[in-house]
């Protein structure tokens, strides 16, 4: 069996012959399997993922911590209940809340801001 330029060959049908394919190599990276970009894509997900870890998540703040936390922000003075409105204030921002479980999810969200530095005070 003969081969062909690049090593490759296929007999032919019936007839015993051998016909070479030529093999085609490419002269540059192909557009579409470009990956020269994943890593920065990949570095940038890895630093919102421990950006988001480092965030309280308020997801699991239940009726009964919430209300907890509220006593306590109460008694330290950072909640002031306004009986006749039956609302709420926050005091150190000024944000007025009918619900617990709203100011106690707001203010676990504003503590973190504060102590990123993202609120203007």
């Amino acid at each position: 069996m003969r081969l062909g330029v690049a090593g490759f060959s296929r007999p032919r049908k019936g007839a015993g012959q051998v016909v070479t394919c030529r093999l085609i190599r490419m002269s540059g990276p192909d557009i579409h399997d470009d990956t020269t970009d994943d890593h920065e894509r990949f570095e940038r997900e890895l630093l919102a993922q421990d950006r988001d870890g480092r965030r309280p998540s308020t997801a699991d703040l239940d009726d009964e911590t919430a209300q907890e936390l509220v006593r306590d922000l109460l008694d330290a003075g950072t909640v002031t209940p306004v009986v006749d409105e039956r609302v709420l204030v926050h005091e150190p921002s000024g944000a007025a809340f009918e619900s617990l479980w709203q100011l106690a999810v707001f203010h676990e969200g504003w503590t973190a801001a504060t102590d990123a530095g993202e609120t203007e005070s």
